[in-house]
């Protein structure tokens, strides 16, 4: 039996690219911290959306638009903004 095609949506995977950027830049800037404990703080604190961000990229790779991939969207977009809020990079 053929593998269904996966449904896709041009503005989940523009979301996707610009996550993966940001995703990035931020690693980068906690990397640049030179004191070890706020290093590390900051690093357990976006463990959440860089772990959030890696399993939508993964979901939607596989099975495309989704309710769940969607859903999964949301709660990183959550998980950003809380970050953002919370700690100044």
């Amino acid at each position: 039996m053929p593998k269904k095609r996966r449904k896709l949506n041009r503005d989940l995977e523009n979301m996707i690219a610009s996550a993966f950027k940001k995703v990035e830049l931020i690693t980068a800037q906690i990397n640049d911290i030179q004191e070890e404990g706020i290093q590390s703080e900051y690093r357990s604190a976006f463990d959440a959306v860089a772990n959030t961000y890696v399993s939508l990229k993964t979901l939607y790779d596989a099975e495309g638009f989704t309710p769940n991939t969607e859903q999964l969207s949301q709660r990183y977009m959550e998980l950003m903004h809380q970050f953002e809020h919370e700690y100044e990079i």
